[in-house]
């Protein structure tokens, strides 16, 4: 969808995900691991582990840490930080990971921060996990700084895989200003101020500017600079060596059931992505399906068209709860956040204005 943040079309009308994909097969990948081979040296034996990588129990970061440990003989710490409204296959999938052979720390940060900001960024800014989503990068950061690991894995790059800025597909490393840019969207300093949290219960959640004195070598990078990335190879592989189990049903709002289980409020993040911009977790997903060569526009455009505009009233009544809000304050943030361009309501439901075409037109 053109109205995905950061992304940007070529003169056919192909966004820099389906351009990406385009050039992938021409990427000197051989180059790509001779560079993660040289990274893993350069960091390998600082510390009693080799690197963190971040990890939840799901596909992706299993297939990371998988691989990182059987195929380059890599010793990881892995670190999950604990999600609010957890789901009981996420846990389970978790646990199943760090049973197939891992070291690993689950850090429970402050739940009651994590819902301050997490609030804050549902009202203020639509996006219902803010301070989860805080968490998982600078808690992740701290951990490896406590440990004096000077490298950090996560799993892909979704600025390049998915629709977004590009500016360093071509450079293997990042910094905290990228975090913050693309995915966080610059709005972590204003998120955090507005928390008035005190400076104990900000610990997990800051990302100060001392954190890495001492430590010039630290690097921080995305295992899918150094490979093709394919999610559904990840899921077999995660399924195969990681015990990873997917549910008995789809997911809500779309038509896979093996991604992104670890938590109730996954869900809610995708609806307000569709209300703000149009397009939902189907369309991210079959977007990735067929851009992997396994399905059609046709079937894909089916698939949208039946899953992205699935309401989640049901679980509305939880959301309230967590933050703490009235059912119609709750849907009164969703209405202040439905594009109205985009949408309109019908009998109290956004309905969408617009029509995903069944031919492509440019």
């Amino acid at each position: 969808m053109s109205t995905r943040p950061r992304i940007s079309f070529d003169s056919r009308g192909w966004c820099n995900a389906c351009q990406w994909m385009e050039e992938k097969p021409s990427v000197d990948w051989v180059s790509r691991e001779k560079e993660l081979k040289k990274l893993l040296e350069k960091h390998r034996g600082n510390s009693e582990f080799d690197c963190v990588v971040a990890v939840s129990g799901g596909k992706d970061g299993s297939y990371v840490a998988h691989t990182l440990k059987t195929k380059y003989g890599v010793n990881p710490l892995c670190v999950t930080v604990r999600p609010p409204l957890s789901m009981e296959i996420g846990d389970q999938n978790l646990v199943n990971f760090i049973n197939s052979g891992f070291e690993h720390i689950h850090v429970s940060v402050n739940q009651e921060a994590t819902r301050v900001l997490d609030t804050i960024g549902f009202k203020e800014y639509g996006q219902g996990y803010y301070g989860w989503l805080i968490a998982i990068h600078t808690t992740v950061l701290r951990i490896a700084k406590n440990f004096g690991i000077s490298l950090v894995f996560y799993s892909e790059d979704g600025e390049i895989e998915y629709g977004g800025g590009t500016a360093r597909k071509n450079i293997p490393t990042y910094g905290i200003d990228y975090m913050k840019a693309a995915y966080l969207n610059q709005t972590y300093e204003d998120v955090m101020q507005q928390s008035m949290l005190t400076q104990s219960e900000k610990y997990w959640f800051e990302f100060p500017e001392q954190l890495f004195d001492g430590m010039e070598d630290f690097e921080v990078t995305h295992f899918s600079y150094f490979e093709a990335w394919d999610s559904y190879r990840n899921y077999v592989v995660a399924k195969e060596h990681c015990g990873l189990k997917e549910l008995e049903t789809g997911v809500e709002g779309t038509f896979t059931n093996f991604a992104q289980n670890d938590q109730e409020l996954a869900s809610l993040h995708y609806y307000l992505m569709y209300l703000k911009f149009g397009f939902g977790r189907a369309t991210q997903d079959a977007g990735i399906e067929i851009r992997r060569g396994s399905m059609t526009r046709d079937q894909a455009v089916n698939l949208v068209k039946l899953y992205d505009n699935v309401s989640l009233v049901q679980f509305y009544s939880n959301y309230c709860e967590y933050y703490q809000v009235s059912m119609k304050e709750f849907e009164g943030v969703l209405d202040r956040f439905a594009n109205k361009r985009l949408f309109k309501k019908v009998d109290g439901v956004w309905k969408p204005k617009f029509v995903v075409a069944e031919d492509l037109v440019l």
